[in-house]
């Protein structure tokens, strides 16, 4: 019996044990769950704002080169030289970033000594051809002659006029050749497809570079695009081939353009139609990256509007086709959001009107929409 009741404690204590395990495990499990539910998702925000809702709709827009290009090898090899030019100061330095460059400017050069090897080689194999040609020409020649008089026959003849025809095509051959070398000794030289300003250099002296290698990055800014997006529901006001007036803070006055081009589909994130104003810049006074602003007609005069970004705009989770917005539980860097039910009305720029649903000074979450779920934590990034 006591053996028996020895054997039963000691399988009550292994039971005891196990269950203890798993108690220490599913409660290591429940913090881990927890500490992933309530890791803090980073996030931006925004202030709902009362503007003034004018005559006339205002976008920010971004100055881009109308043609850019990354500029690469085709031949491969080690980089002998860099175009060379004066600095402000008189010392001479590599072209870089910011000078201009005209169109076929040499802008680096590969070492070329094995592809001048490489042609010296087929130019030496078609003088070897032409040579092996112009004796089977001569062959033929007096074959044909005897073939004639009756004192050749026929297999000479033809065998002859083969060799004629044998030797043409090394020739032919050899030629390729020759071109072909001499494309490939051409391109060990980049040269600026265009009059451009150098926005980028990627390499130096002594770079290994072969066919892809971006070396520069050119750009012709001497007409340049102002990109910027506009909602659905202002898509009335832009036309292609319109009149489009662009004003930037950094230069007085303003500079007129067409509208060139419309996506025709919205961005998945933004939800805006991306559109282009192509603009003349002879004088380089637009610079690539400035930001400026571009007017289209809509709103309504004399009234006040409580705006949130296009951004911040959701699909309402409760209502069917609704929409809504994150708003911060309080304020402090780290917060919970819920999601609000608001009813929208007209654009102003890059903000949307809301009807209802919102207050004036509330703030709600402008990126980082798709990341998050009502109650989650967050992190209020600048």
């Amino acid at each position: 019996m006591s053996a028996m009741s020895s054997g039963r404690e000691q399988r009550m204590s292994g039971a005891a044990t196990l269950l203890g395990l798993a108690g220490l495990l599913a409660a290591s499990g429940c913090r881990q769950q927890a500490a992933i539910e309530h890791s803090p998702t980073p996030v931006r925000t925004a202030l709902v704002q009362m503007i003034d809702a004018g005559t006339n709709n205002t976008y920010s827009a971004n100055i881009q080169p109308y043609q850019q290009v990354d500029l690469s090898f085709k031949s491969s090899g080690y980089l002998a030289s860099i175009k060379q030019v004066k600095d402000a100061d008189g010392h001479i330095r590599n072209i870089d970033q910011g000078d201009y460059v005209k169109k076929g400017t040499v802008l680096a050069v590969v070492e070329e000594d094995d592809f001048k090897q490489k042609l010296d080689q087929a130019n030496a194999s078609l003088a070897r051809s032409q040579a092996e040609h112009e004796r089977a020409v001569l062959s033929f020649g007096r074959i044909s002659k005897l073939y004639a008089a009756g004192a050749a026959t026929k297999p000479d003849y033809d065998d002859t006029n083969a060799q004629v025809e044998s030797t043409a095509a090394a020739v032919a051959n050899s030629q390729a050749q020759v071109a072909e070398a001499k494309i490939a000794l051409g391109y060990c030289q980049l040269t600026a497809p265009f009059d451009s300003w150098v926005l980028k250099r990627n390499v130096d002296v002594g770079t290994l570079v072969g066919p892809a290698t971006n070396g520069f990055t050119l750009a012709d800014t001497r007409s340049v695009k102002a990109v910027f997006g506009v909602p659905d529901i202002a898509m009335e006001h832009v036309k292609a081939g319109s009149p489009q007036r662009v004003t930037t803070e950094a230069l007085p006055g303003y500079f007129s353009g067409h509208i060139t081009s419309i996506s025709a589909a919205a961005d998945p994130k933004s939800r805006v139609y991306s559109v282009e104003v192509r603009i003349d810049n002879p004088e380089n006074k637009l610079k690539s990256g400035m930001i400026a602003s571009i007017t289209l007609g809509g709103g309504h005069p004399n009234e006040k509007a409580l705006v949130v970004p296009i951004s911040a705009v959701i699909h309402s989770p409760d209502v069917r086709n609704g929409f809504a917005v994150y708003v911060t539980d309080e304020p402090g860097e780290t917060t919970k959001v819920h999601a609000q039910d608001v009813t929208l009305g007209d654009t102003y720029g890059n903000n949307i009107a809301v009807l209802s649903g919102l207050n004036a000074n509330q703030r709600v979450i402008t990126s980082g929409t798709n990341d998050i779920k009502p109650g989650w934590p967050v992190r209020v990034i600048p």
